[in-house]
Parts: C-alpha cells; structure tokens; sequence
C-alpha cells in the first residue's frame, strides 16, 4: 500500500510545495484556521466559498462536509476547490468510536480511518485526527492497550504520509485530559501520531493551565480555538463554545504559552452554535476573523 500511495502521489509533489510550507507560521505566530463544524449547514462548498469571501486562508476539513460533497461530485473537483479560492487545508477531521481503544467498533472504524485517510491524502492534507469519544466504562486493561490501538491507527496513517492526531474530549470516559493524551500518546511512540489540543476542552474539563508546561518544544500537531461562556460548569455542553474574545477563558494566556512551547500551527475555530452553525458562512467567518485576530495580536502571535 505505501509503495502504491508513493507512486500515485508523486505527480504531485510539485504542486503540494505551497502546501506544505502554508502549514506553518513564522516562528512565534499561528495561523487562523476555520473548521467546518462552524458552518455545517453550508456543506462543503458553500462554507469553503464564504470563507474564502471574508479573507480566510486555512481551513480544516470534515468528512460529513466532504461526503455531502462526493455525493454528486469527486475527490479532484474538491481539491480544484480548495485551489480556486486560494486555501490550503491545514487539518481532517472524522469521528470514531473505539479508534484509541479496543471495542466493538474498532474493526469497521479503522476501515472508515483508512478510507478518510485516502481521501484526505489525496486532497494535499498533512494531518488527521479523531476525538476521544467513548462514553462507556473504561478499565485499566482498556488505557494498557491504549498504546497498541495507538500505534495501529498511526501505521494506517503513515501509510498515507499523514500525522494522526487525538483529540482529548471533556466528556470523554477514556482520554479527557491534556496529561491522559500525552501519557498515552508517549507510551505508544509512534512518529506519525502527535497530540493536538481543544481550547474548549482543555479550560472548561480537567486540565489545568499548568499542563500545558508538560509539552515537549515543537511537540504540539494542531489546536482548536474557542473561548468559554461564563456559565456553571456542571451546565457546559457544545453551545458554551464562543468566538475568541467573547468569554471567560483566558486565550490569549494560552496563546501565549503555546507560543512558548514553539507551536507555530493554525488556531482553527470550531463551533456549533446554531447562530454561526446555520449562519451565512461570509458574516460568520468576518466576525470570528475580526475577534480572533485580535486575540491573537493581543498574544503576540499574529
């Protein structure tokens, strides 16, 4: 499979130049990302048009956007897409249970893992991740073969030339925390596998602000970005996540630090609000561009 992936890629090595040194910012900045999760009802190419309206540049991808798009369209239409409006995909996201951990939907979400890593590959993206989902009992004997799960969903993504990613979830029952991910993420030390970090996740869960003293230089994949509504905590769920600059989460701190720790990757801002989920993707993306940007030169990493 490698030796296939090479030699189909490689046409296009030329072409991925722009690509791969787009994905990383000047040392000491970041680069504004959005995620389709933001503006779902617009699908694919409606939310990746609208964004491109507002003077977005990086954009992260989801596989329920790209599949509505395959329905009736292909692979080289959406990458023609991304190449029209001028934007360089700097992450993949696709969602599935039992992928860092054993469980009985391991076998058909690693088909699923192989699959969205083939499309991705193919549309020029670098890296993948999946959330930690799991919401049932977790043991011990689940987080020890942690590591094994780890480095098989890593080998599938290597295979594809990517960087798979896990992304701690607040909620989750297995990796809900900064200080969980990295453990497990270490113990498997696979080269393709890296840890990313949630903004929401991380202030309004279990972590605390001194973990992020725990991450290695340069070790950071990828990172998304959202402030918090001021809200009890036992009340947080998805519609607590606002733009940058409108809560109570302290960014650009975190900004801060992360720039410290030598992360140069996109903040890229994932929501699902109704107002900016079903909202004209141009005004929505005007307004997060507007707040985040000046979060970020407020942090310094702009």
């Amino acid at each position: 499979m490698l030796a296939r992936r090479t030699f189909l890629l490689t046409p296009l090595t030329a072409s991925l130049a722009h690509v791969v040194s787009a994905q990383s910012a000047a040392p000491g900045k970041m680069l504004l990302s959005m995620h389709q999760n933001t503006s779902a009802a617009a699908g694919y190419r409606g939310s990746l048009e609208g964004w491109a309206r507002a003077g977005i540049r990086h954009v992260e991808l989801g596989a329920p956007q790209l599949n509505g798009f395959l329905e009736g369209d292909t692979l080289p239409a959406a990458r023609r897409l991304l190449t029209d409006l001028g934007l360089t995909p700097v992450s993949a996201a696709v969602v599935l249970q039992d992928i860092w951990l054993p469980g009985p939907a391991r076998t058909a979400s690693l088909e699923v893992w192989r699959n969205a890593c083939d499309q991705f590959a193919s549309l020029g993206l670098e890296k993948i991740y999946s959330p930690s989902v799991t919401n049932r009992a977790v043991t011990k004997e689940d987080f020890a073969a942690t590591p094994d799960c780890i480095r098989e969903a890593g080998e599938i993504a290597q295979e594809y030339g990517l960087t798979a990613m896990i992304e701690f979830t607040r909620t989750s029952t297995h990796l809900a925390t900064l200080t969980s991910a990295l453990a497990m993420i270490r113990e498997a030390a696979h080269p393709n596998v890296r840890p990313m970090l949630d903004f929401f996740h991380f202030w309004s869960g279990l972590s605390k602000f001194d973990d992020l003293n725990l991450l290695e230089p340069g070790e950071l994949a990828h990172a998304h970005f959202q402030d918090l509504l001021e809200t009890p905590r036992e009340l947080i769920d998805n519609d607590s996540r606002l733009i940058p600059g409108d809560g109570i989460a302290p960014v650009a701190r975190i900004l801060r630090k992360l720039a410290e720790k030598r992360y140069t990757g996109a903040l890229s801002v994932e929501l699902f609000r109704s107002e900016f989920v079903e909202g004209d993707p141009f005004q929505v993306a005007t307004e997060i561009r507007h707040k985040s940007e000046t979060v970020m030169r407020q942090a310094g990493v702009l």
